[in-house]
């Protein structure tokens, strides 16, 4: 018998809003740990995003989290397949991951409407797949968290 997949386990409610709650909260204090210039960057970038509209950052999780499980959900079976902790392989698969997110986002942002988001997500996007794979350990916690 098959596992069921992260889209069936984590994106129907009530654990859907959980999931999407836990990572706005991850994202947060990703963002927060950031140092340095491009910490900097980053940490203004994020403040103009989540100034669009209040809620826009939960919106957006929300809009990108069932292609996010779908995405990610190759790397959830090879874990229950191998018998470890989902969270430790996507921290040992960071560039997997990174690139997996990385696609999703690359085609909602070309697809943005709203211009402030467009330009923001081209000027942090060339360092972006070292951002996503240095929250992989975050991002592991929580599919631990949800999944167990």
């Amino acid at each position: 018998m098959a596992n069921p997949s992260l889209s069936e386990t984590l994106g129907v409610d009530p654990k859907r809003q959980q999931v999407i709650a836990d990572a706005c909260q991850v994202l947060d204090d990703e963002v927060g740990d950031k140092g340095g210039l491009s910490g900097l960057a980053i940490k203004g970038a994020y403040g103009i995003i989540k100034g669009v509209k209040p809620g826009f950052i939960r919106d957006v999780v929300d809009g990108l989290l069932d292609e996010f499980l779908k995405c990610l959900d190759p790397l959830y079976q090879e874990a229950v397949a191998k018998g470890v902790k989902p969270g430790a392989h996507l921290q040992a698969n960071a560039g997997r991951v990174a690139d997996a997110l990385l696609a999703v986002t690359d085609g909602k942002a070309a697809r943005a409407t709203r211009p402030v988001v467009k330009t923001t997500y081209e000027k942090l996007r060339p360092t972006a797949k070292k951002q996503v794979e240095a929250a992989a350990p975050r991002l592991g916690a929580l599919l631990d968290r949800h999944t167990a």
